[in-house]
């Protein structure tokens, strides 16, 4: 089945996806299993889970095994069939921060309907602090330049000289760049240490 002739979705299905969708739009990462048992309503992780493999059964999901929130929504069609070479810009930091290499290595074609929201740059991770929200070590993240992000978004932040991915939290005036990765200590420092170069919108696994 192509993803043009979809098996339509029943209402809860639909309104999961819409989470779903919501979720990754606006944090970058897609909803956990608890966060969705919360949605639902539900007590029962087996009933989020069964919405999810509904989802990717009809084509609207695909999911990546063994993380967290490893999902990707399958968009109906790209409104080009020109693809965008997005510029491989270096290496950012999932753990301790590392310094910022900002030399374009090359660039990468990626299908326009890859990502919900078009990126300006690719960077490859290097570390393995937001495993959980299904950034592993070696992928590419797809980066959408602002200087500005929500609380819960996960961003690219520069310490000084240095760049890290992580998700962005306030707390007691400061900023705290969480990780996705129980080893790992999330980094404290203060509002005006810290630069927002841009906010993650997907990735790509070789």
């Amino acid at each position: 089945m192509s993803q043009f002739e979809k098996d339509p979705l029943t209402k809860r299905q639909a309104q999961v996806l819409a989470w779903i969708e919501e979720s990754v739009s606006e944090r970058g990462i897609a909803p956990s299993i608890p966060e969705l048992m919360q949605l639902l309503g539900s007590t029962s992780p087996t009933a989020a889970a069964d919405h999810l493999k509904a989802l990717e059964r009809k084509g609207y999901i695909e999911r990546l095994p063994g993380t967290a929130r490893g999902l990707r929504v399958l968009s109906e069609a790209a409104a080009s069939n020109d693809d965008w070479n997005l510029p491989l810009i270096g290496k950012v930091a999932a753990g301790s921060p590392i310094s910022a290499i900002e030399n374009v290595e090359r660039e990468i074609s990626i299908p326009p309907d890859l990502f919900n929201k078009r990126p300006d740059y690719l960077l490859r991770v290097q570390g393995d602090s937001m495993i959980d929200a299904g950034i592993l070590d070696g992928d590419l993240i797809a980066v959408k330049k602002s200087q500005t992000a929500d609380r819960g978004q996960i961003v690219v932040a520069r310490l000084e000289d240095e760049v890290t991915v992580k998700e962005l939290r306030i707390e007691d005036g400061e900023i705290v760049l969480q990780p996705y990765n129980p080893a790992y200590k999330p980094i404290r420092i203060p509002p005006d240490q810290v630069f927002i170069e841009g906010i993650y919108v997907g990735l790509i696994r070789n």
